[in-house]
């Protein structure tokens, strides 16, 4: 081999070595459970994605309500530690200006709280360049005027916005739907068990001799309700979640269309939060009664329906409600506190589409809300 043949391969490599790796710049508002696994999964895979994908992934910002970390160069594993230090009161308009002066493209706003009010400066941030990446259900179960302005305003701005954890946690469920409905598929029925929380209380209740307040409290040891389960048992969580597959089917529905069974005895809803924890042996007779009442080789599933004439903007009906199913049916099989979605459509007929998996955790919600990001970080 000559010289300069030698000369030009080594020149080639050192081309190929420094092409400019695409950066992405993240700013992350919420670093509860899935906020901080989200950003140690972000932290500890940062060279492999940047080997594999060409992809520098940047968290510049990580916020609470309280504080906010801001380092252009990013953060690392001892993100939290100089937060805590160094973490300092601001304003959105501080973390979108940091983003401005820095000259910081490719810029994902990433919403981990559960925050009501946050979602009203998602509007904002598009204006400013950002995506959006959401496990917040909030701003898609506002009224309808603000759900549909917030996608004219993407629309216009060329802005994405992904919450594929906002049902299902990582799994692939709203993308299915969406894309079957945009090719014209018309989807006639959604059908399932939505909380992997209630999943996991009625899965081992049906099963089990156990009692329901100590599979209740089993659940909360786990961590698989919220802290406090009244925000689970009322089933108000599961309305939110089939309301955002209704919306994703075009069709033009509020929270208060749906008929949602609240599994709390009505003389412990609004009593605190200790106090119901403390008379959770309160709801064993009622579910007791229910359990021998229940025909044989039955079990409890606690069902979100979607059904009724699709095809129209205001033709849904949206149940949710504790059922008794079959053992032998694909809801009557579930297991632990998995999820399961089932898709009717035109084409498929009675052979429904069936999504099922973890349904509940924050790592699984996590992974979700990072494949939602690369995903963004793919298209631009």
């Amino acid at each position: 081999m000559s010289t300069q043949i030698l000369d030009n391969e080594v020149s080639n490599l050192i081309d190929l070595n420094n092409i400019k790796k695409k950066k992405i710049n993240i700013a992350i508002f919420g670093h509860g459970n899935v906020g901080r696994h989200l950003i140690d999964q972000i932290i500890s895979s940062k060279e492999e994605i940047s080997r594999r994908r060409d992809l520098d992934l940047n968290i510049f910002a990580v916020a609470n309500s309280k504080t906010v970390l801001i380092k252009q160069k990013g953060l690392n594993e001892n993100w939290l530690e100089e937060k805590q230090e160094f973490g300092q009161k601001f304003s959105v308009e501080d973390v979108i200006s940091f983003a401005k002066n820095h000259n910081l493209q490719n810029l994902i706003l990433v919403d981990n709280t559960a925050d009501a009010e946050f979602v009203h400066n998602y509007e904002t941030f598009v204006e400013n360049g950002f995506h959006l990446v959401s496990s917040n259900k909030i701003a898609n179960t506002l009224n309808l005027k603000f759900y549909q302005n917030l996608r004219k305003k993407l629309t216009a701005k060329k802005r994405h916005y992904l919450y594929e954890t906002n049902v299902g946690a990582g799994l692939p469920l709203i993308d299915t739907i969406k894309l079957l409905h945009l090719s014209g598929e018309n989807i006639t029925r959604i059908r399932g068990v939505f909380s992997g929380s209630l999943s996991y209380i009625f899965n081992t209740f049906s099963e089990s001799d156990r009692t329901f307040s100590s599979v209740l409290r089993s659940a909360i040891d786990k961590g698989y309700t919220e802290p406090d389960p009244r925000e689970d048992l009322c089933g108000n969580d599961v309305g939110r979640k089939l309301l955002i597959l209704a919306r994703e089917l075009d069709l033009h529905n509020e929270l208060k269309d749906i008929t949602i069974q609240n599994l709390i005895p009505k003389d412990l809803r609004n009593v605190s939060k200790e106090e119901f924890l403390g008379r959770l042996k309160e709801l064993d007779v009622p579910f007791q009664i229910k359990k021998k009442n229940q025909s044989k080789d039955f079990v409890f599933r606690y069902v979100a329906d979607l059904h009724g004439d699709l095809s129209k903007e205001t033709g849904a009906l949206l149940n949710v409600s504790l059922v008794s199913v079959s053992k032998n049916s694909m809801l009557g099989a579930l297991k632990g506190s998995d999820s399961i979605f089932e898709i009717y459509t035109e084409s498929y007929g009675d052979n429904p589409i069936v999504i099922q998996g973890a349904g509940a955790g924050a790592a699984v919600t996590a992974r979700g809300v990072f494949g939602d990001i690369l995903r963004i970080s793919d298209k631009d």
